[in-house]
């Protein structure tokens, strides 16, 4: 699953190489921590969040709600 976040988050972002995903299971399931370039994050995150929250929808749909993504 951390393939998939890291290669949505690269296919939006200009400088791939930049983007690091790191993983933390809990009781609820696994969070994935999206670390982009500063000037990154905008592209990241979408107008009025669109962009990440189609990320989240996806990696919810493919992880069957026990998982989840949030920005660094």
């Amino acid at each position: 699953m951390r393939e998939v976040v890291e290669y949505l988050a690269k296919a939006v972002v200009d400088t791939p190489g930049a983007v690091r995903v790191t993983e933390k299971r809990g009781p609820r399931g696994t969070v994935y921590y999206v670390e982009v370039a500063p000037e990154e994050k905008g592209r990241l995150i979408g107008r009025k969040g669109r962009v990440i929250e189609s990320i989240r929808t996806i990696v919810r749909a493919f992880a069957r709600g026990r998982a989840s993504v949030e920005v660094r």
